[in-house]
Order: C-alpha cells, then sequence, then structure tokens
C-alpha cells in the first residue's frame, strides 16, 4: 500500500490566522505540560522523542532565527514557567534504571 502526501488541513486559513492558531497550540502544551509536572522529561523522550527541553530549545531557536535576544535560561523558564533549577528541584526525580535503559534504547535505533 502506498501512502499519499499528508495533506495541510490548515491551507485554506490565512497565513495570520494560521500562526495565532499554532502559537495558540504551543501555550496550551507548555500550560499542560506546566500542569503535568509528574510526567518526567525522559518520560517524554521515551515515549514522544521531545521534552520540555527540547521545547526551550525549539523557542530559543526560533528567537535567534529572528534576531532577538532569549537565553537558554529565559526560554528554559518560559517553558516551564520558573527557573530551570527550581523545576528540578521541586519535580524531577531521578533517572531509574529502566528509564535510562529505555533511553539508551531508543537512542540507538535508526532514524
Amino acid at each position: 500500500m502506498t501512502e499519499s502526501a499528508p495533506t495541510d488541513a490548515l491551507s485554506g486559513i490565512d497565513a495570520a490566522t494560521r500562526t495565532e492558531l499554532e502559537a495558540a497550540v504551543f501555550r496550551r502544551l507548555v500550560s499542560h505540560l506546566r500542569n503535568r509536572t509528574d510526567v518526567q522529561n525522559i518520560d517524554l523522550m521515551n515515549m514522544a522523542g521531545f521534552c520540555r527541553n527540547c521545547l526551550s530549545n525549539w523557542l530559543k531557536d526560533a528567537a535567534d532565527a529572528k534576531g532577538l535576544p532569549l537565553t537558554k535560561d529565559a526560554s528554559r523558564e518560559a517553558v516551564y514557567g520558573m527557573p530551570y533549577d527550581a523545576w528540578k528541584r521541586l519535580h524531577q526525580s531521578e533517572v531509574t534504571p529502566d528509564q535510562q535503559a529505555a533511553f539508551a534504547a531508543k537512542a540507538a535505533e535508526p532514524h
């Protein structure tokens, strides 16, 4: 079975509105992750291949591409809702051997 190219369901929406919708989705995702402090970054990486740190890096990359000054610490705070060190102290648990093994296995998979 041959897969067809994905269609863009938002192609009929003007660029400004599309950007507003995408920004709203980003804000909702960040809010959701701020409220789900029980979900560890390593679990996100193992399940989805990205985590809060990835989101903050992507935010910084986007700012850099626009020539906007945004530090790594500031981009992390924008995603975590607090300084990264505070979030780690309050919410990050030690990585278990099973989590580490799953992460190593994912990293070894061909991309």
